[in-house]
C-alpha cells in the first residue's frame, strides 16, 4: 500500500513536468515538488525530527503548508494541524499534548503575528518555530530550506512505514478538550483512492482548494487527493466570492470542494453571468443538510457537471459515506450516499441493537477507515470504539433499502458552524474562567448563512454587560466559538441529577 511521500515520489517519477502547486505567482511541478520537499525534510532531520515523532503547522491554505507536511511526512513524522483560528492558549495546548517539536507558522495572516500568542516557556518539547510567510529573521522558510548542505535521496519517500501515524488531527469532545485523532499512511491513502475514484478526478484536474488544510476537507479530500491522482493544486487562503469567480475562469479550475455556503454565496453573486466558469466540472459538498434546489442550482446556474455529498468524521478518515456518480439531484440533497466499500455500516439504537430499516438510530461504522484511536487517550478511545471495532459516530440517521444514509440528528453535544465542529462543552469550560461567570450552557442558534451558532446562556455573578462577556470571549475562543447571542437568567434548569435541560433553553 503506498504512503502519502511515496504517492509524491510516483508522481514527481510518472508526471515530472506536470502542475503541482500554483499559489499565486508560486509554481511547482510535481518534480521540483518532490526536491524542495526533500530539502525541508533534510533541514528537519538536521535539527532532529525523526520517524515517530510529531510536528504541527499553524497556517492558512499555502504551497509551504503542503511542502512541509510532506517533508516532516517524509521523515516518518506525524502531522498535527492547527485551526488557523485558534487564539494563543489553544493552540498552546494542542502543542503540548502532542509534543510537537516543530511548528511551522505565518506572521501577518490576516493582521496575526501566530509566533508572537504562544508563550514557548510552556511548551518543553517544542525545538523550534519556523516561520513560513512574513519572516524577516534567521528563522524565514527560504532560510530554513537553504539550510540543507544535501537533500535527501528520492528513495527517503519510499522508507515510510506505512502502518505509520500520518497526521494527528484534534477534533473536540463533550468533555470541552480536543482529542488527537491518529489515522495512518495505509488509511488515508485507501480511503481518498475510493474517493477521488468516485468523483472522477484525473491527473489533468485543476482543483481550488479553499476548504482549510487544516481540516480534513482540506488536506485530506483536498490536497492529498490531488497528490493521488497527480492532479494540479490551487491553494485559497481565504474565500472572496468574487476572487474565486475570476480564479475559476483565469486558472480554468475543474473540481472545487466546498460547504452548502460557499456555492450559495457563489450563487448569490449579481454578476455571475459575466463570468466564464465553465471549465468546473465537479463539485464536492456536505457537512449539513443540502436543500434540493441548490444542487440543482449548482448543476444549472453554475453550470457543474457532476455534484456529490458525502459525509464523514476526523474519526473516520473524513469519509463514512459518499454519493456516486449517476445518483439523481434529489438523492445527491437528501442523502449522503451510501458507505464506502469494503466498510461496513450500523443504525443503532439506545438499547445497542440494530433498528428495522428506515429508522432512526446512532451510525456506528467499522473498516479500514477507522481511526488508530485518540492520542494519549485509552479511555476516550474506548468509548468511542467497541471492542469489535465499530465506531460510534455520535450521529444519528436512517438508511434505506438501498442502502443510502440520511443524517437526521446529532446524538453528540455539537454545533456545526459554517462546517466546523464546535463543542459546547468546550466553550462552557473556557468561559467559566471569566470572574463574572458562575454558570453557563450553550447550545445552537439557527443562522441564515452559517446553518448554526453557539448561543449562551449565563447566569453571572457582580456587575458585567453583555458586551463585555463577547469582548473578552473574542479574545479566549476562536471566532466560530464565540457566541453569537447571550441571555441572563437567575439559574439554568437543571434535573434531579444537576444535569443542565438545555431543550429548555434552546425554546426561550
Amino acid at each position: 500500500m503506498p504512503t502519502i511521500p511515496s504517492s509524491l515520489y510516483d508522481a514527481a517519477k510518472y508526471t515530472p513536468k506536470a502542475l503541482a502547486i500554483q499559489d499565486g505567482a508560486y509554481r511547482l511541478t510535481y518534480l521540483e515538488l518532490q526536491e524542495i520537499v526533500l530539502q525541508v525534510a533534510a533541514s528537519l532531520r538536521a535539527r532532529g525530527l525523526g520517524n515517530g515523532e510529531r510536528f504541527a503547522i499553524w497556517a492558512p491554505n499555502c504551497a509551504e503548508w503542503i511542502i512541509a507536511a510532506l517533508a516532516g511526512q517524509a521523515l516518518g513524522a506525524s502531522l498535527v494541524t492547527l485551526n488557523t483560528r485558534f487564539k494563543g492558549a489553544e493552540a498552546e495546548d494542542i502543542l503540548l499534548r502532542s509534543k510537537s517539536k516543530f511548528l511551522f507558522t505565518v506572521k501577518g495572516f490576516l493582521g496575526v503575528d501566530y509566533p508572537s500568542l504562544i508563550d514557548l516557556s510552556r511548551l518543553p518539547d517544542l525545538v523550534d518555530v519556523i516561520v513560513m510567510r512574513d519572516g524577516v529573521d534567521a528563522k524565514s522558510f527560504s532560510n530554513f530550506v537553504a539550510e540543507a548542505k544535501e537533500p535527501l535521496l528520492p528513495d527517503t519517500l519510499l522508507s515510510v512505514d506505512e502502518s505509520g501515524v500520518s497526521d494527528i488531527i484534534y477534533t473536540s469532545g463533550t468533555t470541552g478538550l480536543p482529542k488527537g485523532v491518529m489515522t495512518t499512511h495505509e488509511q488515508n491513502i485507501a480511503v481518498f483512492d475510493v474517493f477521488t475514484t468516485a468523483i472522477g478526478m484525473t491527473d489533468q484536474d485543476r482543483y481550488l482548494i479553499i476548504n482549510p488544510f487544516f481540516h480534513s476537507f482540506g488536506y485530506k479530500a483536498g490536497w492529498l487527493s490531488c497528490l493521488i491522482r497527480g492532479a494540479a493544486m490551487f491553494p485559497a487562503a481565504v474565500f472572496d466570492p468574487a476572487q474565486t469567480l475570476s480564479q475559476i475562469e483565469r486558472d480554468r479550475i475543474t473540481v472545487m470542494p466546498g460547504a452548502p455556503t460557499i456555492f450559495e454565496t457563489l450563487l448569490a453573486q449579481k454578476d455571475l453571468d459575466t463570468y466564464d466558469i465553465s471549465s468546473l466540472r465537479v463539485a464536492t459538498t456536505g457537512a449539513t443538510t443540502i436543500p434540493v434546489d441548490l444542487i440543482e442550482r449548482m448543476h444549472f446556474g453554475l453550470g457543474i457537471d457532476d455534484v456529490f455529498s458525502a459525509y464523514g468524521l476526523t474519526e473516520s478518515s473524513g469519509v463514512v459515506t459518499l454519493c456516486q456518480k449517476g445518483d439523481d439531484l434529489k438523492t445527491i440533497a437528501s442523502t449522503c450516499g451510501r458507505p464506502l466499500p469494503n466498510t461496513e455500516l450500523r443504525i443503532v439504537g439506545d438499547d445497542g441493537r440494530d433498528v428495522g430499516k428506515g429508522e432512526e438510530g446512532e451510525l456506528w461504522v467499522r473498516g479500514f477507515n477507522v481511526m488508530l484511536g485518540y492520542l494519549d487517550d485509552p479511555d476516550a478511545t474506548s468509548d468511542t470504539i467497541t471492542e469489535e471495532g465499530w465506531l460510534k459516530t455520535g450521529d444519528v440517521g436512517t438508511q434505506d433499502e438501498h442502502g443510502y444514509v440520511r443524517i437526521t440528528d446529532r446524538k453528540k453535544d455539537l454545533i456545526i458552524v459554517g462546517g466546523f465542529n464546535c463543542y459546547p462543552a468546550e466553550i462552557e469550560r473556557i468561559m467559566l474562567t471569566h470572574p463574572n461567570i458562575k454558570d453557563i450552557a450553550v447550545t445552537a442558534l439557527a443562522d441564515e448563512r452559517l446553518g448554526e451558532v453557539p448561543q449562551a446562556f449565563i447566569v453571572k455573578q457582580g456587575d458585567i454587560t453583555e458586551d463585555e462577556i463577547m469582548a473578552w470571549a473574542r479574545e479566549c475562543l476562536a471566532n466560530f466559538k464565540v457566541p453569537r447571542r447571550i441571555m441572563f437568567l437567575d439559574e439554568l434548569p437543571r434535573n434531579a441529577a444537576g444535569k443542565v435541560l438545555k431543550f429548555q433553553l434552546s425554546s426561550e
